[in-house]
């Protein structure tokens, strides 16, 4: 099984192929910053976005500035603190995303066009499954 892991992994993640998904959406530079702001569904500290993408916050600093200043994302006060910041994601970075989606679905639908409704639930309950205890096994604490 991880020969084949590894081929999906290589396909999904070979330069052209991410350059025409990121292209489509226009956000180079803030991919990971825009995905983890729309995947939590709401503002989150820098550090609450570096956690998420497993970074330093440093990074994540530098990131979020592009998207600043191109009208992606703004800083908004932290209502739980009026000192602290969040960074939001707004209808245009929001919009981006979608497109970038859009684009990585279409992969996966053209490449399973042909599959039976059987065929892609047999898919989706196991693989489900493994991302799931993947997951949990290299987020455990030490």
């Amino acid at each position: 099984m991880l020969p084949r892991i590894t081929r999906l992994g290589t396909v999904l993640s070979r330069e052209r192929a991410v350059e025409r998904a990121v292209a489509a959406a226009g956000i180079d530079p803030a991919l990971s910053v825009l995905i983890t702001l729309h995947t939590a569904g709401g503002p989150l500290r820098v550090g609450e976005i570096a956690a998420r993408m497993q970074v330093v916050g440093p990074h994540v600093t530098r990131q979020v500035g592009d998207p600043e200043r191109r009208g992606l994302v703004h800083r908004v006060a932290n209502p739980a603190d009026q000192r602290a910041r969040l960074v939001e994601l707004v209808p245009e970075g929001a919009d981006a995303v979608g497109r970038y989606l859009r684009e990585v679905l279409g992969w996966f639908s053209g490449a399973m066009a042909s599959w039976s409704e059987t065929d892609r639930a047999d898919l989706t309950r196991p693989l489900g499954r493994m991302v799931g205890d993947h997951t949990a096994q290299v987020d455990e604490p030490s």
